[in-house]
This record gives C-alpha cells, structure tokens and sequence, in this order.
C-alpha cells in the first residue's frame, strides 16, 4: 500500500511540475516524455540483464514456466473485449492498448501518449495503477478463493517487483520464483504488444 502511495505522490508532483513550466526538458521540444520513455527503457534493460536468476530459472522449468505470462496475457484480452463494448470512446484497439500495460504503468503510458493521444495515456496510467493496487489488497482473498497462482497473474508485470512481497505472503514463497519470471516476460513483453494493439487493431 505504501508503494501505490508513492506512485500516486509522484503522479500528482509530476502533473504540478508539468503545469508549471519549471521543468527544463518541457521547454526544451515540449516532448518530455520521449526522454522519460528512453530512460526507463534503459532502466528495464539493466534490471532484467542484472538478474542472472532468471536465466537459471528457464533451464530448470523449462516451458511450464511460459504457461501462467501466456495465461495472463489470454485472459487479460479476453476480458478487455467482453467489456469494451460497454465503454464509451474507447475501441478495442485502444482498449487491448491499455490492457498490455500488465499494470506496468509507466512504461505503457508514456509509451501509448506517444503513439496515441495524452487522454489514452492517462486512461493507460490509471487503470494499470487501480491493477496493482487491486493485487496488493486482494491478493490473499484470491489465492483462497481461486488458487496460489491467481495472484501472481492479477499482479501482471509487477508480479517481479512491488507486488513479489504480497504473493509470497498470500501463496507462499515457492510461488516467489514463478512470479519473478513471469514479471519478467510480462516486462519484455509490454513495449511490443501496445506498439502491435496501436498499429496492427
């Protein structure tokens, strides 16, 4: 909870900072978020490259390990399309577009702001949030209710990092290295599925 907190501090700092005009780089081209997209790319590659453990992980699970990242990612689809239809101003295109941010927030919002408008961008960021916040109150209800890997999947891409604490607390902590790589993939996987849902839809 803390965490979310911070993420929802630093939204509304950014938004004040942006508004008034004292950043450099928005004076710079007006296109701040090119230059923010760029370093979290960066920051992506390092932690995903500094984690040898996964790499060991895929040797000894082999393809079981695919199975829950390609279940989050049906499932995730599938109820986007159940209920896009019943939301006004949004097609699926855009809807799968959001939906692939796997609660990676910040990623797949700047990077939908920069293929698609500001407004999608903002729907991207709030709703990727409300996933994670969702994950980290609920999770011990959904591992009762449907299962230990039920958390790991509601958590999508944060499964490795700010929600790993709560999935081991709720499932157990031999669940701990499935959620680790299937952040991972579902990380890796973000930048390429909203670039395909905004171009390919």
């Amino acid at each position: 909870m803390k965490n979310s907190l911070k993420i929802l501090v630093a939204f509304s700092l950014g938004v004040l900072l942006g508004y008034s005009g004292w950043l450099p780089l928005a004076t710079y081209d007006g296109n701040p978020g090119k230059y923010a997209l760029y370093i979290l790319m960066f920051l992506v590659g390092i932690s995903i490259g500094a984690d040898h453990r996964s790499l060991l992980l895929i040797r000894e699970q082999g393809i079981r390990l695919f199975l829950l990242p390609m279940a989050t990612i049906a499932g995730t689809f599938a109820g986007i399309l159940a209920v896009i239809h019943f939301v006004d101003g949004l097609g699926v295109r855009e809807g799968l577009a959001v939906g692939a941010g796997f609660g990676y927030y910040s990623l797949s919002s700047i990077l939908i702001t920069q293929m698609h408008s500001e407004a999608l961008g903002v729907i991207a960021l709030l709703s990727n949030i409300i996933r994670e916040i969702i994950t980290l109150i609920m999770a011990p209800a959904m591992a009762i209710c449907f299962g230990k890997l039920a958390p790991v999947s509601a958590a999508g891409a944060t499964s490795m990092d700010t929600s790993l604490p709560i999935i081991t607390t709720a499932s157990g902590k031999e669940f701990s290295v499935i959620a680790l790589f299937h952040g991972i993939l579902l990380t890796m996987l973000v930048p390429i599925l909203v670039t395909l849902a905004l171009t390919l839809f």
